[in-house]
């Protein structure tokens, strides 16, 4: 009886070991024609094998490249694409960078910040008011997004100059949206937040 330990290694397991060993058979014909031939047939299998390659941009392309991986790249047929270099597939990708940017309130996220810091290239008093209004209660829905904790008007205004530099104040904080108004907006309402709240205060109590 033959075991899987004692056969070789599968390098795409997903394709099974019969189109393995259809690749082994392939290579070692010696008419080009004939191992072409074998090759098409080859990928036919592999298609069928693998339908959702299809929803893949030039899915064909993908099984051609997956053949030549399988053979090690040693299988010599007439490719409808370009031969892949192991070399470039085995290539690490390159890091990526993360932005570096520090953001001073995390719920209120990158972008909030950016457009509050950039508060100062308007110069329309209304566009300004309006732009002031529409991100204080935009960052107070945010804030009840994010926090378990009640908002406070205040805290909102107090951020809000905070993160403009200075070039937005809040003169009347109480006129901010109603808290209830924005949690209806979020499909909830003041119990069933106040209820979220305290199961996660009661998960955090209970991790400590």
């Amino acid at each position: 009886m033959e075991y899987n330990t004692t056969r070789g290694r599968l390098i795409l397991p997903e394709y099974g070991r019969n189109v393995q060993n259809m690749i082994a058979y392939a290579m070692e014909i010696n008419d080009r024609d004939e191992r072409n031939r074998a090759a098409m047939a080859i990928i036919e299998v592999m298609g069928q094998l693998n339908p959702h390659l299809r929803d893949v941009d030039d899915f064909r392309h993908k099984l051609w490249t997956h053949l030549f991986v399988m053979s090690d790249f040693k299988l010599d047929v007439d490719s409808p694409y370009e031969i892949p270099k192991q070399e470039i597939l085995n290539e690490k990708p390159k890091l990526m960078e993360y932005p570096k940017s520090k953001i001073r309130y995390g719920h209120y996220g990158q972008y909030t910040q950016k457009i509050l810091e950039s508060s100062m290239e308007v110069n329309d008093e209304k566009e300004k008011e309006y732009l002031k209004n529409t991100m204080a209660n935009f960052m107070k829905k945010q804030f009840l997004s994010y926090n378990n904790d009640t908002v406070e008007n205040h805290v909102i205004a107090q951020q809000l100059k905070e993160l403009s530099k200075g070039d937005l104040v809040l003169e009347n904080p109480d006129e901010l949206v109603n808290t209830n108004t924005l949690l209806r907006s979020m499909g909830m309402n003041q119990n069933k937040w106040n209820n979220k709240n305290k199961k996660q205060k009661q998960k955090r109590k209970f991790k400590k």
